[in-house]
């Protein structure tokens, strides 16, 4: 994984940008409490007087769970604004919506200062967090997702049978991953590979790493792609951790490097080691490892979630470390074949993409620089199937279950001092208060409606 070089935008080559390619409707887009991708739109006439302004928005915002419910919290109530102010480096022409562009906000409080509820911003705390200790973050999120066709009789229906990698899976879902691969390219997103998966209508489609924050921004752009694509074609996408309980279940591993802060060095790779890992690479493991049932909660942090983390179904669900095993936590990627130096990485498997990528990477980079800060000693290496060893193996070797719920990993997080801290009080009560008002909301209902206001919402 090799560090690209950032350029910064300015408000007038966006305007300009905008014009020449016709758009009239600029999305100023955020990722909630909820993990819902919201936002407002502004009219190409007032594109620059709002990129300085930013556009207005109720504090209760952040308060609103999936379902639209409005909870209880301080300060988020009917009284109060903020500000979603964009960011020119993440505008993009959309080429599934005529005359259409967006961009990710901040939330910006009327001081003019982040809103402590944005998630945006505290992924770049975290970034500055790092930076103060002379390091900078790669990272992607790798998806999959279910492509499903409308069925009269059941509602929606898996576009095909097909088996793991089968070129009959390819065929089925040939023009629309044509149309999905042309208009990433067209975003400037680089794709890495492709090849449908194992459940069925189930694809995977990696794409390439960035500096973190574009990488956050690159995986709202990727759910927003996917699924306005799908739904030219008369499909719908989903990426639902999983969208149908007898199927195999839609993750988005976490791969992530760490470099200097000239981004020429890959602070993971160490040739000496038998894994290729250095030293700090073994502490940001253990790093996060510590924290990882409540990290869970910012990951997989939907009710849905926990139907995928089951032991044996390569989801992960027990907290261990291994090399190019994938049924660890943390899996040590293997270099590419002389390439080692730069494409060493670790990858989080507990992910999916129910989660608010902001929220998802930077907790993910504060239990890491904690455990390098406190040299964390991850463990033993696991070399087998963590889910295969004795309950008394697992306990000699500090080997926890996880989670087996939303409520559970919730739990975790309000007791982790850790992640809290990281978050701040505003973002952490809101968020705690909005994904503990989901898990009540769909504890008491049956598994139809828990999959069906998953399937439209990721």
């Amino acid at each position: 994984m090799t560090p690209k070089e950032f350029v910064s935008v300015s408000i007038e080559q966006i305007v300009t940008k905008a014009s020449a390619a016709g758009v009239r409707l600029i999305r100023f887009l955020y990722c909630d409490n909820g993990c819902t991708i919201r936002g407002k739109l502004a009219h190409i006439d007032s594109l620059e007087a709002r990129m300085q302004t930013g556009i207005g928005l109720t504090v209760a915002m952040q308060a609103m769970n999936m379902l639209d419910q409005l909870q209880p919290v301080e300060g988020m109530g009917p009284v109060g604004e903020i500000r979603l102010v964009p960011d020119p480096n993440s505008f993009v022409i959309l080429p599934y919506a005529p005359h259409s562009a967006a961009m990710m906000c901040d939330m910006i409080a009327l001081d003019r200062q982040p809103w402590g509820a944005c998630p945006r911003s505290f992924l770049k705390r975290m970034i500055a967090r790092a930076a103060g200790q002379g390091m900078t973050i790669q990272a992607t999120q790798e998806n999959e997702f279910t492509l499903l066709r409308p069925d009269e009789a059941s509602g929606y229906i898996p576009i095909d049978t097909g088996l793991c990698f089968s070129s009959i899976s390819m065929t089925a879902a040939a023009a629309v991953m044509d149309d999905i691969v042309s208009a990433f390219e067209a975003q400037g997103i680089a794709i890495d590979a492709y090849y449908p998966e194992l459940g069925h209508g189930q694809h995977e489609l990696p794409i390439r790493h960035a500096p973190v924050l574009q990488a956050a921004d690159n995986q709202v752009w990727f759910r927003e792609t996917v699924r306005n694509v799908a739904h030219q074609h008369g499909l719908l996408a989903s990426l639902t951790p999983k969208p149908m309980p007898d199927q195999a279940g839609n993750s988005s591993h976490i791969h992530w490097s760490v470099w200097d802060s000239a981004g020429e060095t890959n602070l993971l790779y160490d040739p000496a080691d038998r894994y290729q890992l250095s030293r700090l690479g073994y502490h940001f493991i253990g790093g996060v490892l510590a924290p990882l049932p409540g990290l869970l909660a910012l990951t997989a942090p939907s009710y849905n979630s926990y139907r995928r983390l089951q032991p044996h179904f390569w989801s992960s669900a027990y907290t261990s470390w291994g090399p190019d095993n994938r049924e660890a936590s943390v899996r040590i990627a293997s270099g590419l074949w002389g390439r080692e130096p730069v494409s060493v990485n670790l990858e989080l498997k507990a992910s999916d993409s129910s989660n608010n990528p902001y929220l998802a990477l930077g907790g993910l980079i504060a239990a890491g620089l904690d455990g390098v800060a406190r040299e964390l000693d991850p463990g033993e290496v696991t070399l087998i199937d963590p889910g295969n060893l004795t309950e008394t193996e697992r306990t000699k070797r500090g080997i926890k279950r996880y989670p087996t719920s939303q409520i559970e990993a919730l739990e975790a997080l309000e007791q982790d001092e850790v992640l809290i801290d990281a978050l701040g009080t505003t973002l952490s009560q809101a968020y705690l208060a909005v994904k503990r008002s989901e898990y009540a909301a769909f504890a008491a209902e049956d598994v139809d409606f828990e999959i069906k206001h998953h399937l439209y919402k990721f």
